[in-house]
């Protein structure tokens, strides 16, 4: 009680921040007469004069004000449109490195032309991240008017584009692009052996459009470079047989927690199945089925969690994803673990391998890689608690320009399906008979389809977009607000472009007048066009502008909000409601059964339904349910993703400053004694005495490590011998091995080669520890029924992984270049089985030896006859007493 009077008396948080950016937005409006008595020349010569003020120490807090009102009056020039004093504010939330909410058809898209430029004086690059490539490739051109008109450069990152092109779109100053490709480019760059061949620059400055769909939607998706494995394509169809013979009997699925197993009958029936196949023997949960039982796991997610045309579609002999949020085709991205092959033997399609992860980031934790990170949407606030926990943003709602005039009614609520959609049908009738244009929400491709069936059958004309018209997706939507157009559309399919009551201008321009070259002719046919949308808006606002009908509600509010907010843009007249019926998903799952019995009760005739805001407020309990149980499941994905992004950032750093260093050698060298001090340790024990010593075992150790013969078990007889003298002995001979290849090969060509192999072998095993982290992952749920934390075991485990990875690692760097020989051009070879033992493909990934050209310093000599055949590590037959690899055989 006592909030709602504060609240009342000094305005909410929300407000005093809008008002307290009031008086910049009077600064601003102040400069304008003077901004406007500029010519093209001068006001483009501005970016120069701020550039030159950050030199001399100003801040960009302090140069706003003349940088946003430089942008309102280029924008006017060129694209003639004036940032209204509300986009003024929400230019200044995003430099603040704040979520803007602003309604659909506020803005948006200018807005962000504000905090990009004035952030990209700094010449330290601004990323404008957008949900598709179409939009990425709209807004570069479009609001790239407005930057290059005022001198800064303006790349965009589209796929299937070489490193140069996009090496050169990073280096501009404002780079738009997809959230997708900046993460992969960022998971490639960190592949890379040379800082010149990475694409992107240090982060800087992010602003993110539709922060919500990135951010939250798309949050539990991770981004994962990947490499094919063994084919397992006849296992998969194998296994794949066995599934559609089980009853209900078999198996238990809870549509809550999205899981499905098989109880004791359905495992009896499977594991004599597997039987007689031959797959397995003895039991089905016997340690060596372990794969088989993964297999059977991922075949029963496929039938019995999955279904065509609502998580996926089946198109070009491909499984394709349907992202649950958006409804787009998800091309490219596939499920892990074998799911995504499980679909595809269910689907009879063609199985693809599955794959190894080379390198992997969750949105999540790439989005918090930027110093400074902003984003606008229509909808955020219902998310403002995980924006503030995950990515420490603040979310600021900025009024409208205009009051908001649209009129959302309360839901109606039908007892089955069949009833809804006959409502809907019945609805869209009478709305489109009057000339009012409407668009029909869905949630699946199939729910779509569905109405869109009855729609013809009743003779309803309509366009449907979900993931099967992606291409057509932004025309589509653009011109949903003509007079009595019914379009139906997969949740928010088209976003990021406005529906405009009467019709969009650029998009029927661009259609209709694609052929006509004559200007006087095109500019002729453009003024017919505008005067036919002027003359069709008059007609939809008087029958009262979009109507927006939701054919059931979304588990999450945020995406309703996105739905009802296509209407009633810029104060245009428009109204929505929600169908929903108690055979809906989010009402069977996670709805009241009282309102079933409250229904009974009430009784409702056929075709009837309850409208009350009771109902929406229960639907909205549900809603939140749904919303909580998400953010837990992000948050606990987020903190295991943690656990590897900690290593990730060890990894890619190290490598990073490998890359960056001339050369290495002195990493390789603290490798080496290290790896020396380790198997001292491990054979020679501290404070233990030399006839403890596994004197044999460390002879050979060294060899295999170092390839150093050593006399170790004459040594342990010496008198006064302890492990740090052994140890020294042993560095001194390691260290004499690398320095006579130093000798041989030349110095340049040793640091080159240790630098490149250096980088192999970490990427090698840093991939195989991502395998490790993979199957982890897998199994440490079961630690739970031990009454230990499955998360704090997985943090143990995967230190204790890392540890032991950056080990294996640092002795197969010393293996490898104690081993090395570099073969000369025009040198002959030793027979291959005289050869000293060479690292093999377990231990590094690539070549074992470099071919390089002869030095100078290393001439290659012609050998007598027969001496070719000379065993390497056996006396020079010239009676130098060297051995043959250190005298004539050298450069072999």
């Amino acid at each position: 009680m006592f909030g709602a009077l504060a609240r009342r008396v000094f305005g909410t948080a929300n407000d005093r921040t809008v008002k307290s950016l009031q008086r910049a937005v009077q600064a601003i409006n102040a400069k304008e007469p003077e901004v406007q008595t500029l010519d093209d020349e001068a006001l483009r010569a501005r970016t120069d004069q701020f550039r030159e003020r950050l030199a001399k120490g100003e801040t960009l807090d302090s140069i706003l004000v003349d940088a946003f009102a430089t942008v309102r009056e280029a924008a006017r020039r060129v694209l003639g449109q004036r940032h209204f004093d509300v986009q003024l504010i929400g230019g200044m939330v995003l430099h603040q490195g704040k979520i803007a909410e602003m309604k659909t058809g506020e803005g948006k898209t200018l807005v962000s032309t504000l905090a990009a430029y004035l952030n990209a004086i700094e010449g330290k690059g601004v990323h404008v991240v957008t949900v598709n490539d179409y939009l990425a490739r709209r807004d570069s051109h479009w609001m790239g008017q407005v930057h290059r008109f005022l001198g800064l450069t303006v790349g965009v990152i589209l796929p299937g584009m070489d490193d140069h092109s996009r090496r050169l779109a990073y280096a501009a100053d404002i780079t738009y692009g997809t959230n997708n490709e900046f993460g992969f480019d960022y998971l490639r760059d960190n592949m890379k052996y040379g800082l010149e061949q990475m694409v992107q620059r240090p982060f800087n400055f992010a602003v993110v459009d539709e922060v919500d769909s990135i951010l939250i939607d798309e949050a539990r998706t991770p981004l994962i470079i990947s490499g094919p494995t063994e084919d397992n394509s006849d296992l998969y169809r194998l296994v794949d047989t066995f599934i559609p013979g089980l009853g209900e009997e078999d198996f238990e699925k809870d549509e809550k927690q999205r899981t499905v197993i098989l109880t004791e009958a359905g495992q009896e029936r499977i594991e004599n199945g597997l039987r007689e196949a031959g797959l397995i023997q003895g039991g089905l949960y016997d340690v060596e089925n372990v794969a088989i039982v993964h297999h059977v796991n991922q075949a029963l997610r496929a039938h019995k969690l999955f279904t065509r045309d609502v998580d996926y579609i089946v198109k070009d002999d491909k499984v394709i994803i349907i992202d649950e949020f958006t409804g787009r085709m998800m091309d490219g991205r596939r499920y892990s673990e074998g799911l995504h092959q499980a679909l595809e033997a269910k689907e009879r399609v063609t199985i693809q391998n599955e794959n190894q992860t080379l390198a992997s980031i969750t949105f999540q934790n790439y989005f918090r890689l930027y110093p400074k990170l902003s984003g606008m949407t229509g909808t955020a606030l219902t998310e403002a608690g995980e924006f503030g926990e995950i990515y420490k943003l603040e979310v600021v709602a900025i009024p409208t320009n205009r009051p908001v005039q649209r009129k959302d009614a309360d839901d109606e609520v039908y007892r089955t399906e069949r009833e809804k959609i006959q409502a809907i049908v019945t609805e869209v009738k009478q709305a489109s008979a009057k000339g009012q244009p409407v668009l029909i929400g869905t949630v699946s491709i199939e729910k779509s389809e569905l109405i869109s069936r009855l729609f013809t059958e009743a003779g309803v004309p309509h366009q449907v977009l979900n993931a099967r018209y992606h291409e057509q997706e932004a025309q589509i939507v653009a011109q949903a607000g003509r007079p009595g157009a019914v379009t139906i559309a997969t949740n928010m399919a088209g976003r990021g472009t406005d529906i405009q009551l009467g019709g969009n201008l650029e998009m029927r321009v661009e259609v209709e007048l694609a052929d006509v070259t004559d200007e006087a002719e095109r500019a002729r046919r453009t003024a017919e066009i505008t005067a036919q949308l002027e003359e069709a808006k008059a007609k939809v606002m008087a029958a009262g502008g979009l109507y927006v009908i939701g054919s059931e509600r979304h588990e999450s509010r945020r995406i309703d909000n996105q739905l009802r907010g296509r209407s009633g843009r810029q104060g245009d007249p428009g109204a929505s409601k929600f169908f929903v019926s108690l055979e809906d998903d989010l009402m069977r799952i996670f709805g009241s059964e009282r309102i079933d019995g409250m229904l009974k009760r009430l009784g409702l005739e056929e075709g009837e339904a309850i409208t009350h805001p009771w109902i929406n407020k229960a639907l909205e309990k549900a809603q939140q349910k749904v919303e909580a149980r998400n953010f837990d499941i992000r948050k606990n994905l987020l903190r295991y993703d943690d656990v590897m992004n900690d290593q990730r950032k060890v990894v890619y750093e190290q490598r990073r400053e490998m890359m960056n260093a001339e050369r290495v050698d002195d990493t390789v060298l603290s490798m080496r004694h290290e790896v020396i001090g380790e198997i001292v340790s491990e054979y020679a024990p501290e404070k233990s005495y030399p006839e403890q010593w596994k004197a044999d075992e460390l002879a050979e150790r060294c060899r295999k490590v170092l390839a150093v013969d050593l006399p170790i078990k004459d040594w342990a007889a010496e008198e006064g011998i302890d492990p740090d003298i052994l140890r020294e002995r042993i560095t001194e001979a390691s260290d004499a091995v690398m320095a006579q290849k130093i000798e041989a090969y030349g110095a340049e060509t040793m640091h080159r080669v240790e630098k490149s192999l250096l980088l192999q072998i970490i990427d090698h095993h840093w991939k195989e520890h991502l395998l490790q982290l993979d199957y982890l992952r897998q199994g440490i749920v079961l630690r739970a029924y031990a009454q230990k934390d499955p998360l704090n075991e997985y943090k143990r485990e995967a230190f204790s992984l890392f540890e032991a990875m950056l080990d294996r690692m640092r002795e197969t760097v010393t293996q490898v270049l104690s081993h090395l020989e570099i073969r000369m051009a025009g040198t002959p070879q030793p027979q291959e089985a005289e050869r000293p033992m060479q690292p093999t493909a377990e231990s590094l990934p690539g070549p074992a030896a470099v071919t390089d050209a002869p030095g100078e310093d290393a001439p290659p000599e012609a050998l007598p006859a027969g001496w070719e055949r000379t065993p390497r590590n056996s006396n020079c037959p010239c009676g130098s007493g060297k051995k043959f690899k250190h005298c004539h055989g050298r450069l072999v």
